[in-house]
């Protein structure tokens, strides 16, 4: 089959190949998926240049999510049931940029037809976090205000959708002015812009006791000054990486205003719920796509032995939306 692979971290343009390599074959408990298409994401591009949370096993390919269809299991009920039927496939075991991959039959969702092959791709990751860190971890209530840093990204967009339906209200902070008139227009309440001062100072006049809530995948500057606009038990959920750079923070700040700066990865809260729990956390995403809510904007689409080309646009910025690979038919 054909396959995404690179031997060595770097660069993703420069060490991504389209080479042939065996099927897999999948264990007891796990399915093959014959691959339709899978997103290009922030958390894709990390792992190929090694800079990733999970450490790639080289030769490695990349692709965490994607969606598919089930060719056969290796064994169990759940396996069984899933052969025939297109899935949503978070998978880590064996990546998704290829024409087939395997992974665990309990990572594969069954995904309605009126779910484009667009949509299912990228079912999880995005829609997931955006939901889970709003309502879950962080719980904003109606009339309180949410920082987010990032906010022109497709999570950032899905944020200020959210907070339409659940009555919370966003300040959102974007690195480009040209981003401003667009997430207004989709109902952002505020939108800062990092090249217009301090962003504690730009909060403050909007909310001058600082903000309860707050959400950053930068880092960084970005991250550390995000830290300085929580008011008193405010909370910060850092959720990405995207600067590359560490925050920093003032102990006395973080301790005399009883601050919690914490992480979250989509991976480890995903297996603290219970299944009954994941299976309304389902239900919500598939409703809020369809409804366009937490819907994600594809800029581009790629077919699989176009990689290259495919992560040189997703690392540029103002690309529009998520690029997708397209893998089978």
């Amino acid at each position: 089959m054909k396959a995404a692979v690179f031997d060595r971290p770097g660069p993703p343009d420069e060490v991504l190949t389209v080479r042939d390599v065996p099927t897999p074959t999948p264990g007891r408990g796990e399915v093959l998926v014959r691959m339709l298409a899978s997103p290009v994401n922030p958390s894709d591009l990390m792992y190929i240049r090694g800079s990733y949370t999970v450490p790639p096993k080289l030769p490695a390919t990349p692709g965490f999510e994607g969606v598919g269809v089930v060719e056969s299991s290796g064994g169990g009920l759940l396996g069984r049931f899933l052969v025939g039927r297109r899935v949503v496939v978070m998978n880590d075991r064996t990546g998704n940029w290829a024409e087939y991959a395997v992974a665990s039959a309990r990572q594969c969702i069954p995904i309605p037809s009126a779910l484009s092959d667009e949509q299912a791709a990228t079912f999880f990751v995005n829609p997931a976090t955006a939901l889970a860190i709003t309502r879950h971890v962080l719980n904003v209530p109606a009339g309180e205000w949410l920082l987010q840093t990032a906010a022109g990204s497709e999570l950032g967009k899905m944020i200020i959708r959210l907070s339409k339906g659940s009555g919370f209200r966003t300040i959102n902070v974007v690195r480009r002015r040209e981003q401003i008139d667009e997430l207004k227009k989709l109902g952002a309440d505020h939108v800062l812009c990092d090249a217009d001062g301090p962003l504690p100072e730009q909060v403050k006049q909007l909310v001058p006791g600082g903000v309860r809530y707050a959400m950053d995948a930068v880092g960084g500057a970005t991250g550390s000054q995000a830290v300085q606009c929580l008011a008193p038990s405010g909370r910060l959920v850092v959720y990405g990486t995207l600067s590359g750079e560490p925050i920093s923070l003032d102990p006395r700040a973080v301790i005399g205003g009883n601050l919690k700066v914490e992480g979250f990865w989509l991976g480890h809260w995903a297996k603290s719920r219970s299944l009954p729990k994941k299976l309304r956390l389902i239900r919500q995403i598939r409703g809020l796509i369809q409804s366009g809510v937490l819907a994600s904007n594809v800029a581009a689409i790629y077919p699989l032995d176009q990689v290259t080309e495919a992560v040189r646009k997703a690392d540029t910025p103002a690309k529009g939306g998520k690029v997708l690979l397209t893998i089978g038919a």
